[in-house]
């Protein structure tokens, strides 16, 4: 359970201090006051996070600890100091604050939940409905901050806490002088994106160690529609116009009564009607001039393409059998016209497509322990076939027991590319699965294969995704990196779905996307 700061990454962030001199231990009291229970982790400036509970009132709460205190810790102290100021229900309400010179200390609300991150990790990106119901509580809660004066400055899928009631809250602000109110708004924006596409949008939203959002030629981040169907139309429209930077920025009390109109539809989208929040008591909604040409432009068209059918229906109508007309090539909206293979135009400039995979770029990664009776399995999962695959031994625990860690497909590119996503088709749902690369592949042995999986390959992303259907897609690739090797590892099987016990799978289908 994430319960503290996994925010944006900065230069101080990577550079901060790691807690080894004096460290906490449980059943330690702090001021007199707050016994600490349980490590949690530590966030993304090597603070240290426990659970504690408050001997006095005898209730749970969060303890941030920084070592040293002192000047180091001024910022961290002086954030909590301001945040403790601001009560709102969608706010993580702050205790205490304490500088001991050898080490500092938050204490804070304790909330049993999960981060958006960890929830999005593990369900896949949100429907609308909910994407939107958080946003909105974020807001609202930026609206309190931003009346009195101050900034956030780490609204972030890991400072986005979901507790177990269904409440939303925003915890741990970081405000420094490069931050500010906009760039509190532009994050509610990289909230929506991620939530819809498990994705962060670095350059609009901030730098953080989540996956980038998918760009175009230009580099320009490819909208929600463009990833996934079913975001509707004003969802998708609000969350870039919030990212971009020559859109004006509503005020958050602005942008809150909008998501709380959304918020209000639930789903009922087609009640919802155009965005139309406005800044401050202006009259004009907040559009860029760009759609409003654009959308101009395609009102005269249309006008005139019903101008011409109007036309030809009135002088087809003398004819006695008048020939029945079909449009055709009609694309999806937002430019994303599809062509039957499942790729799609990302963006103004640039494709999402697919690499075409052979035997002679594929094998199976067995680790010692293994039989690798199927060494020569791994062609069939990219043959283009649903009716042949990799199919797994059957094992009598579903973690391999003691015979391995896991086992996969390792994938070779034969040349670095920037990898968008990976897309695996199984037999059945449950798979403990993950990707992994590396810089080489140190041949085809069980030896060489226990380098891989033992240090040479890196887990992409927050490491296992336990699969809910049978095809799983893995954004987790940097764009501003490319990849030549790529594991398909698997840790852990679902039950064998032939009725003779035990466990394993067949995976029938493994497809890699990249944007060069």
């Amino acid at each position: 359970m994430t319960q503290v700061g996994e925010g944006h990454e900065t230069a101080a962030d990577e550079a901060g201090p790691v807690m080894t001199f004096g460290a906490p231990t449980v059943g330690e009291i702090l001021a007199e006051r707050y016994q600490l229970e349980e490590h949690v982790n530590n966030d993304s400036a090597g603070r240290q996070v426990w659970r504690g509970i408050d001997v006095i009132l005898r209730r749970p709460v969060a303890v941030v600890l920084r070592h040293p205190g002192g000047e180091s810790a001024a910022e961290m102290l002086q954030a909590a100091v301001d945040a403790s100021r601001v009560i709102h229900p969608n706010l993580v309400g702050v205790y205490d604050a304490i500088d001991e010179g050898t080490r500092a200390y938050v204490v804070r609300e304790w909330v049993d939940g999960e981060a958006l991150r960890e929830l999005v990790s593990r369900e896949g990106p949100l429907d609308p409905a909910r994407a939107t119901a958080i946003a909105h509580s974020i807001v609202d809660a930026l609206a309190a901050v931003h009346a009195t004066g101050m900034v956030h400055g780490n609204v972030h899928p890991g400072t986005t806490l979901i507790a177990d009631d269904g409440r939303v809250v925003l915890a741990d602000a970081r405000a420094d002088s490069a931050d500010s109110i906009e760039s509190d708004i532009r994050a509610v924006g990289g909230i929506l994106y991620y939530s819809l596409t498990g994705r962060w949008p670095h350059a609009e939203a901030g730098a953080s160690a989540l996956p980038d959002a998918m760009r175009d030629g230009a580099g320009a981040a490819s909208t929600p529609r463009q990833i996934r169907a079913g975001v509707p139309a004003y969802l998708d429209d609000l969350t870039m116009d919030l990212l971009d930077k020559g859109v004006a920025a509503p005020e958050a009390d602005a942008l809150t009564a909008e998501l709380a109109r959304l918020d209000a539809a639930d789903e009922e989208y087609d009640d919802a009607g155009p965005l139309r929040f406005t800044q401050g008591t202006a009259a004009e909604p907040v559009r860029s001039t760009r759609k409003i040409v654009v959308g101009v432009a395609a009102l005269v068209v249309i006008a005139l393409i019903g101008l011409v059918f109007g036309i030809r229906a009135i002088s087809n109508s003398a004819k006695e059998q008048a020939p029945e007309s079909t449009q055709a090539n009609t694309a999806p909206q937002n430019g994303t016209q599809g062509n039957g293979s499942g790729q799609g135009n990302t963006g103004t400039g640039g494709q999402v497509r697919k690499i075409p995979l052979n035997e002679n770029m594929v094998r199976i990664v067995d680790p010692p322990k293994g039989e690798r009776n199927d060494s020569g399995e791994a062609k069939f999962a990219v043959d283009d076939s649903k009716e042949t695959g990799w199919e797994t031994q059957r094992f009598n625990t579903s973690d391999f027991g003691n015979l391995k860690r896991g086992m996969g497909v390792l994938i070779n590119l034969g040349t670095p590319r920037h990898v968008s996503d990976v897309r695996v088709e199984a037999s059945a749902p449950g798979i403990a699965m993950d990707i992994r690369t590396g810089l080489n592949d140190p041949g085809d042995t069980s030896e060489g294969d226990e380098q891989i999986v033992k240090t040479l390959f890196k887990k992409l992303g927050d490491g296992d995704t336990r699969t809910d259907g049978t095809k799983t897609i893995f954004p987790v690739f940097d764009a501003g990196q490319t990849y030549q090797y790529i594991l398909v590892f698997i840790s852990d099987l679902p039950p064998a779905d032939d009725g003779e016990g035990g466990y394993k799978v067949k995976v029938t289908d493994i497809e890699v996307y990249a944007t060069d």
